[in-house]
């Protein structure tokens, strides 16, 4: 699941931005060197999404709390599939050594171990849709904190267009933006957390 959570990053686009107000931006620590792309002074700046999501904080820990999910799905299952599968055991021996004393027990033993089949498909169907949801719910919420985050740094920073490097064939150093954003972003997720924090204190 988590090879699978970092690709869909990767998959996201990060659009152009143009808008300026006169609200202050954040002021990050290191400016990048920008050059120009054409002779009309066309501004544009790179950011690699992976880097991004590896060391984002709200990312990193989103996604150990989806992995942590994921493996105690996958331990839930596996647990009941094992001890199906002795059930069934059990069925097998008592049905060939006549342990049942009709037919009609034989069939209601069996049609009990086909409804816990069907149950454990149905728990496993269950708890995918609910981790594929919660993993839909992250990707917007990063996209969004993405799009606010980096909406308040071009009104300082004054880029035409801040693209996704995943989207680029071939981009020079100097267009990388990246970790100017890692750090204003994680220092704006310390400082909402650290609201949050005293809020339910």
């Amino acid at each position: 699941m988590k090879k699978n959570f970092f690709r869909a990053l990767a998959l996201l686009t990060i659009v152009g931005l143009t808008s300026a107000c006169n609200n202050s931006a954040p002021k990050m620590d290191e400016e990048p060197e920008v050059a120009t792309t054409n002779g009309d002074g066309m501004r544009i700046a790179y950011i690699e999404i992976d880097t991004l999501t590896a060391q984002y904080e709200f990312a990193k820990e989103k996604s150990l709390e989806l992995e942590k999910k994921s493996t105690n799905a996958r331990n839930t299952i596996q647990s009941k599939t094992q001890q199906l599968e002795k059930n069934a055991q059990a069925f097998q021996q008592k049905l060939q050594s006549n342990g049942y004393t009709s037919r009609e027990q034989a069939e209601a033993a069996q049609a009990s171990l086909q409804r816990e089949q069907q149950n454990i498909m149905a728990l496993q169907q269950r708890l995918e849709s609910e981790l594929a949801s919660e993993q839909q719910k992250f990707l917007q919420a990063f996209q969004d904190s993405l799009d606010n985050f980096l909406a308040d740094y071009n009104k300082d920073k004054k880029y035409d267009m801040i693209v996704n490097k995943a989207a680029v064939l071939y981009a020079d150093k100097r267009f990388d933006i990246t970790a100017d954003v890692v750090n204003g972003m994680n220092r704006r997720y310390k400082k909402v957390a650290a609201s949050d924090s005293t809020k339910t204190k």
